[in-house]
């Protein structure tokens, strides 16, 4: 267990007076976690029972976000080789409502991806991380975006296999530009390996990307960013990635990656397949400053990160809450369960995730509760609090 996992509590403890969103709506009642997990849930008072019982006061009671794009934060990144410097990512991010992560790496040297892998591997296997996502190298140098176009290279079957054999089945996720060679290839071989293939910092027209998604690709990175833009006579992969029901839809909702209109357009044609992510960086929870990124130089001015050469946009400094925060408050057709839904169940069921980012029975005791103004107000992971009421 590294330093900063939580330790489960065996004593029963009852949530009470909470205004919970399940999968089947908004209750107001209780949940009773235990040994780690969720014992029950329901309306009105609870049944008697022992151990510990806390009033919510009427806040809400959420699962706890599931962020399955997210670089780093609190001065460290996923691609530190140090565990310890890891670990503050992961403790980081729990402590702001984030109770499940996917360990994000940017385009490295082959070498350095294996030694990145290998790291997060273990990780994976001590349970503080929910797996491992590359986005790159198998990226276009035209929609490089924040990664080191000298590092970008195209789809190697042989390379994936060892970067397979180092991440000892903890890879969940890879982005890939389907119109690079080999790319159709490398996303039959991922899928055949029970790791999602996400399509993404791609020119691919409509055509290619929809054969990438009959290939075995089922989500879209970041839509908008880094793509091919959508064009009424040249759709692209936008158009192809809100048109297949089979794909799971990435949004940045940060008020600087996609203006609210182009937000609100993903939300009304994907509906309940829009995953909110962060793509958040080292800089989420220090400031503004200067950063690195993959080795590139980042300048943090006004919580905006962005390339020092170029001012390219380099990530985000949010953390997923914030991210369903702005969605309530800033599209008119979005809601917050539809909003926490995007958060937490899309995300986990896009990658496989059983069990995170819902109130259920027999779930991971993983715990959201906000104010009615829905900030922070409290945090579970596991059956045991990180940040108490």
């Amino acid at each position: 267990m590294g330093q900063g996992a939580t330790r489960t509590t065996t004593i029963p403890t009852t949530l009470t007076n909470a205004r919970l969103l399940t999968p089947e709506g908004v209750h107001d009642g209780w949940l009773r976690v235990g040994d780690g997990r969720i014992l029950g849930l329901g309306t009105g008072a609870p049944p008697p029972a022992g151990g510990v019982t806390t009033d919510l006061g009427g806040r809400w009671l959420l699962p706890g976000t599931v962020d399955i794009h997210v670089h780093g934060g609190a001065g460290a990144s996923f691609t530190d080789t140090d565990p310890d410097r890891v670990l503050a990512v992961v403790e980081f991010n729990r402590s702001q409502g984030v109770t499940t992560v996917v360990g994000g790496l940017v385009a490295a040297t082959p070498e350095d991806t294996l030694a990145q892998v290998a790291v997060l591997a273990e990780l994976a296997e001590a349970g503080e991380i929910a797996g491992i996502y590359l986005e790159g190298p198998y990226i276009a140098r035209s929609k490089c975006g924040a990664h080191d176009p000298a590092l970008l290279r195209d789809p190697d079957l042989q390379e994936f296999a060892r970067i397979l054999k180092a991440g000892r089945g903890h890879v969940r996720m890879i982005t890939v530009a389907p119109e690079l060679p080999g790319a159709l290839e490398l996303i039959r071989a991922a899928a055949a390996e029970g790791v999602v293939a996400a399509v993404g910092h791609t020119e691919a027209g409509y055509d290619r990307a929809r054969a990438a998604f009959d290939a075995g690709a089922t989500v879209a990175t970041h839509v908008y960013n880094q793509m091919r833009p959508l064009h009424h006579r040249e759709p692209g992969p936008i158009a192809a990635a809100l048109n297949d029901e089979r794909v799971t839809v990435e949004l940045i909702n940060d008020g600087v990656h996609v203006a609210a209109g182009a937000a609100q357009l993903v939300f009304d044609a994907a509906g309940d397949r829009v995953a909110l992510i962060t793509d958040a960086m080292s800089a989420t929870g220090l400031g503004d400053g200067d950063y690195t990124l993959g080795g590139l130089r980042v300048r943090v001015a006004n919580g905006e990160a962005r390339l020092a050469e170029s001012g390219q946009i380099a990530s985000s400094t949010i953390v997923l809450p914030d991210a369903i925060r702005r969605t309530v408050a800033t599209l008119e057709r979005v809601d917050l369960a539809a909003a926490v839904r995007a958060a937490t169940a899309v995300p986990a069921r896009a990658l496989g995730l059983d069990g995170a980012g819902e109130l259920a029975a027999g779930a991971p005791a993983d715990l959201l509760v906000l104010d009615a103004d829905l900030a922070t107000r409290a945090v579970m992971h596991r059956g045991s609090w990180i940040r108490a009421l």
